[in-house]
């Protein structure tokens, strides 16, 4: 590793078989908790580059637990975390939304580093399992509509410096690597990123996978949709500029999506929100998410259809009850 460190030092980058190696040896356990945190600190100090980013991503491929579920065309959306803003759940109460509606959903989730609560934290407050088993998972998705993968579990690589990215509190190069390694490869994904930089790139790996997909990221810094400020969209067809009125109908403030201090706040805003009791500019985000997931699928005319399918999903109780059926089968 010393070598290494004074490769990156001298502000050289990796190629992607090497970056690739570095990781499998991480979670190999060949390098102690000083070496690694160094490691990752090297990509705080200066841009990831793609084939460091496609490297990285191969070892955790490489190493994860597969899931097999079947022939489903299942959606993830996922946020590379790390903006710091600390937002309620969104994409995990969209992903809910989406199921309601009857999209088939694999999320794909963890800890959060640098927010209070991640997707990880919140589903384990609602009184979700984290599993592995493929025949659970399959049985969870064909009832509720969907099914959680707690990134750990699937990537030993995660486990290994869960602890480092946690001490860290920063956003790390892991934070990238969500959205490209689901061990459910969903068909369709709708990936919310938190700067410009990290959407050229995202949009430049997915474009080769040939999956239909959408990236988000709002101009003001926010890795989703977050209706305080217009809204980057990318898709498979090109790039376009949407304001808060074309996707939430009005335009909210940062307050109004803030997540709590505390996990269990977390939770219980969850709660309300998925139950129809959020209010007008909670409601609002989430349906505005769910609406460019639903229509990344492809089964709807436009983004007005799908949105019109998340509000249904939503007040007619649909979402909630994907919630109440997931939590049963624990």
């Amino acid at each position: 590793m010393k070598k290494i460190l004074q490769y990156l030092f001298e502000y050289k980058t990796l190629s992607r078989d090497k970056a690739k190696e570095v990781l499998l040896n991480m979670s190999r356990g060949q390098y102690n908790e000083s070496e690694m945190s160094a490691f990752i600190t090297v990509f705080l100090m200066r841009s990831i580059t793609i084939e460091e980013l496609q490297g990285f991503s191969d070892a955790l491929l490489e190493l994860c637990v597969k899931v097999d579920l079947d022939d489903h065309k299942v959606l993830d959306i996922v946020g590379t975390g790390g903006d710091g803003k600390n937002t309620f759940n969104i994409s995990t109460l969209s992903c809910f939304i989406v199921a309601g509606a009857g999209q088939k959903v694999a999320k794909h989730g963890n800890y959060g580093a640098s927010s209070i609560s991640g997707a990880s934290n919140v589903m384990e407050q609602l009184g979700y399992t984290f599993k592995n088993d493929n025949e659970r998972l399959k049985k969870e998705l064909e009832a509720a509509n969907i099914c959680f993968l707690h990134a750990p579990l699937f990537h030993p690589a995660l486990k290994i410096v869960g602890p480092i990215r946690k001490n860290l509190g920063v956003r790390t190069f892991f934070n990238m690597l969500g959205p490209m390694v689901n061990p459910a490869s969903p068909a369709y994904q709708l990936v919310g990123v938190y700067n410009l930089e990290m959407a050229r790139i995202y949009n430049y790996l997915l474009q080769q996978t040939g999956k239909s997909f959408t990236i988000i990221h709002s101009l003001d810094g926010y890795d989703e949709i977050s209706l305080t400020n217009d809204t980057k969209v990318i898709t498979n067809e090109g790039e376009r500029v949407m304001t808060p009125e074309q996707l939430g109908k009005r335009m909210v403030t940062a307050e109004d999506i803030y997540g709590g201090n505390s996990v269990e706040e977390a939770a219980k805003i969850f709660k309300k929100i998925i139950k129809g009791e959020g209010s007008w500019a909670q409601n609002a985000v989430v349906l505005a998410n769910a609406a460019m997931a639903l229509q990344c699928t492809g089964n709807y005319k436009n983004y007005e259809d799908a949105y019109h399918a998340a509000v249904d999903s939503l007040e007619s109780g649909k979402a909630n009850q994907a919630l109440q059926t997931l939590i049963s089968l624990q």
